[in-house]
């Protein structure tokens, strides 16, 4: 059986742990509600396609919605066989939701980060690198945020899956081919915060369109931002806050760099995050606007 991402099969385990049901939860899906059905092998093992996990992961979120078992299995069988009839309250994550980013959760479950990084590599040459983007790292990091919420994956799994896609998108940015006199976006984590994988996002995202990148890292320290801006004079600077633990660690760091932003009316200055989306309910700023997609600070510069 060759691994297209048409045909790539299952088995209870592995379909458990992506799914993060149990599997005496699959079986009785399977048995009540007649939800999947899979295959069986010449020794009798159940065997699962892409789509019957794609209807366990729906019916999974219907029930988390409130739907019951029985509903969300109607409903999830109603859309699989009619396009027409999606329900708008269906989390996006089981809309996104593709057979990388199934591979993926399954590699992130053993924490193997071999073969994360090879699943990575072949979406990648696979999609190409927009849809690479948006398809499968974009999914995939969302659902290994939302299971390590709900506490279903472990810190250490939580990590490892973030990292080895971190260092890959590292590798993409620095072979990334730009032109020497294309102007410079420049992104920085607020000090403090440590989270900068959606600036690598970002920052590939801009260079497909034509941009080289400066990325400044994580928590860089108080005052490095402004020297760093004042030294390489980009013509776009995104900083980014997921968390509002920032704003606790340095309540005027914003505040500062609103100041300072202000003094170079030349550059272009935005902040994202759901941490600074936050944090600016009560923290109006003057000199840096606010964007979540290189499309909205594309469309503004």
């Amino acid at each position: 059986m060759s691994l297209t991402p048409s045909n790539w099969h299952y088995n209870i385990t592995q379909v458990s742990e992506i799914t993060g049901l149990s599997k005496q939860v699959i079986r009785k899906w399977e048995e009540r509600y007649q939800l999947v059905q899979p295959e069986r092998l010449e020794n009798g093992h159940r065997v699962y396609s892409d789509k019957d996990l794609q209807l366990l992961l729906k019916v999974r979120g219907l029930s988390e919605q409130g739907y019951s078992i029985k509903q969300a299995a109607i409903i999830a069988h109603e859309q699989n066989t009619s396009k027409g009839s999606i329900i708008p309250s269906i989390t996006p994550m089981n809309e996104e939701m593709n057979d990388f980013c199934l591979l993926l959760l399954e590699k992130g479950v053993h924490c193997d980060e071999t073969e994360l990084n090879r699943l990575l590599q072949q979406a990648n040459h696979s999609l190409g690198l927009s849809k690479f983007l948006s398809h499968v790292v974009i999914p995939f990091l969302k659902e290994v945020g939302n299971r390590w919420e709900k506490k279903e994956w472990t810190e250490y799994q939580e990590a490892v899956s973030t990292m080895v896609v971190r260092d890959y998108l590292v590798q993409l940015r620095r072979n990334y081919h730009y032109k020497e006199d294309a102007p410079l976006i420049m992104g920085a984590c607020l000090p403090g915060e440590y989270h900068e994988v959606p600036l690598h996002i970002l920052l590939l995202q801009a260079m497909m369109v034509g941009w080289r990148s400066f990325l400044v890292g994580s928590s860089p320290a108080i005052g490095a931002i402004e020297s760093l801006v004042t030294q390489f004079q980009p013509k776009v600077v995104l900083l980014s806050a997921m968390t509002t633990t920032p704003f606790e660690l340095h309540p005027t760091v914003l505040q500062q760099l609103d100041v300072f932003a202000s003094k170079y009316p030349s550059i272009r200055f935005f902040i994202g995050g759901a941490g600074s989306v936050e944090y600016l309910k009560n923290h109006p700023l003057h000199s840096i606007a606010v964007a979540s997609t290189i499309e909205e600070i594309m469309s503004s510069i």
